[in-house]
């Protein structure tokens, strides 16, 4: 799977070791950055990974942010994006399971290594289940549809 992922300061440290795992596991890993040491803002990350997303030149992103909160607001900004925030692997489940989210988001100031780890591994194998969870991406994305008009 093409993978886009970024971090900002508080995420860099994991992003590392994630892109390290999922390169090992056969993944094409885009990392986008950040690469400094200092603080950096994170939504221009966040758009940049969306946009590699969109834009078909990867199959999903990965965010990391200190809570995630921001990011997952920014995210969701960009037309087509579905960015999920998760803490555990119940959310990571109904992110990927009812959601179809193209978009991970990890808090690292809250997650451990092996918790980020079990994210990632169940968030890229969890399918959608479609059915009625289709139809209500549908309404959200008329509502997308309906905002760029206004």
């Amino acid at each position: 799977m093409r993978i886009a992922i970024a971090a900002d300061h508080n995420g860099r440290a994991l992003k590392a070791r994630l892109v390290d795992r999922l390169s090992a596991q056969g993944h094409t890993v885009d990392d986008r950055g950040s690469h400094a040491e200092e603080p950096v803002d994170y939504p221009p990350l966040c758009a940049e990974v969306c946009r590699q997303v969109t834009g078909g030149h990867a199959d999903r992103g990965m965010i990391l942010g200190g809570s995630g909160l921001g990011e997952t607001i920014a995210c969701n900004k960009v037309h087509g994006i579905r960015a999920g925030l998760c803490h555990d692997l119940w959310s990571t489940r109904v992110s990927r399971g009812n959601n179809d989210s193209n978009v991970l988001v990890l808090a690292a100031k809250i997650l451990s290594l092996r918790e980020a780890e079990d994210i990632v591994e169940a968030w890229l194998t969890t399918p959608f289940n479609g059915g009625v969870h289709a139809r209500r991406l549908e309404q959200i994305a008329a509502l997308e549809r309906e905002s760029v008009r206004h």
